[in-house]
């Protein structure tokens, strides 16, 4: 009996002894490393701090981009290069179609290269391929609520006003339609056009008014504008259509971003825009791709390019800063509309996406 006991208190001092070990090799042992997710959606007060210990570690940012090379990626690349000099940011820029398809490719692979995507229709087509995660940046803060996702899937990276384009030479100045109602003068039969085969052309002006007037008002207008015979232009961009419109092929053009006529006009084009109640706006997206490498760097990016610095450089690339306390070039400030005193209906990707086929069903019903 006594040599049972001191066995049992062997095995309790066994037990003891390894059971204070582990204890100190766990408290000995580094912290678990942090998960990508953690890392984008950290936002302790220390957070700028291990973004940056994180990518230096990292050493490179890879973002995929629809904005011009030239004018707006370089100069990013530049400047940001020249903040976070431990991190070699590389570039890819294709339409944002083809971002999406690439970015999905890499993902479907598991062989993820691209950490960032951006570009217009961007966010809504990386949602619905469930290619991007959430991510937080104090940054947005400075901007207003209607222009973020509650879900922190996308941020706003530069905005896009729609209005009507004319030729300046067959819309005569007293003739210029002044909203969506002007647009059933009889005069405009047959000499209309709007850009088919793009969620921010036909279905992006059906669904404005959709959101707007709703569903009634809508319809009985669409069911007028049909007799109209706009022309379905397939043939290019929104850029090829103004400069359809310059050439007197069509007198007006729907839906066409308000930007592009006003910077062919300063060159001496025949053409101006013209914004209607409400104004149709968009917004170039940036997301985070799932199984990215560089989640710290990844985040200094965003955080660069949503930031003051970032948003100017946009804005002198002749884009509409997502930041409304970073002015637009004054070139274009006449078709912001919140200068121009006309109401602005935002359509996010949550509302492109949820809408889009069912304008573009309309579309098919009346105007094919």
């Amino acid at each position: 009996m006594r040599r049972n006991s001191k066995r049992v208190r062997s095995d309790a001092l066994r037990r003891l002894a390894l059971a204070i070990v582990l204890a100190i090799a766990l408290d000995a042992a580094p912290a678990a490393a942090q998960s990508p997710a953690d890392i984008l959606l950290y936002k302790g007060p220390d957070r700028e701090q291990k973004l940056i210990e994180g990518a230096k570690k990292e050493g490179q940012v890879v973002i995929y981009a629809a904005m011009i090379v030239n004018q707006a990626m370089r100069p990013i690349a530049e400047k940001f290069g020249k903040k976070y000099p431990f991190i070699k940011l590389t570039s890819w820029r294709a339409d944002s179609e083809d971002i999406v398809q690439k970015a999905s490719a890499e993902v479907r692979a598991n062989n993820v290269v691209v950490d960032v995507i951006e570009g217009t229709g961007a966010g809504e087509q990386a949602v619905q391929a469930n290619i991007v995660q959430p991510y937080e940046t104090p940054v947005l803060a400075a901007y207003p609520q209607m222009y973020r996702d509650p879900n922190s899937l996308w941020t706003p990276t530069r905005l896009s006003y729609f209005s009507i384009a004319y030729n300046t030479r067959l819309v005569p100045a007293d003739k210029v339609p002044k909203g969506y109602e002007d647009l059933l003068d009889p005069a405009w039969k047959g000499k209309m056009a709007w850009r088919i085969g793009s969620a921010t052309g036909t279905a992006l002006f059906l669904t404005n008014l959709r959101l707007a007037w709703g569903e009634d008002k809508a319809r009985a207008y669409f069911a007028k504008l049909k007799d109209q015979k706009i022309v379905n232009f397939g043939a290019g961009s929104a850029r090829t259509l103004v400069d359809r419109v310059i050439a007197g092929e069509y007198a007006i053009a729907l839906n066409i971003f308000a930007h592009h006529p006003l910077i062919s006009k300063a060159k001496g084009a025949p053409v101006n825009s013209k914004l209607m109640d409400p104004v149709a706006s968009t917004a170039s997206t940036m997301s985070i791709v799932k199984g990215l490498k560089h989640p710290h760097a990844a985040m200094l990016l965003v955080d660069y390019i949503l930031s003051k610095e970032g948003q100017e450089i946009l804005a002198s690339a002749e884009y509409f800063p997502a930041d409304p306390s970073v002015p637009s070039l004054p070139s274009l400030v006449s078709v912001v509309p919140k200068i121009a005193g006309v109401p602005e209906n935002f359509i996010g990707p949550d509302k492109l996406t949820k809408y889009t086929d069912s304008s573009e069903e309309i579309f098919r019903e009346l105007f094919r």
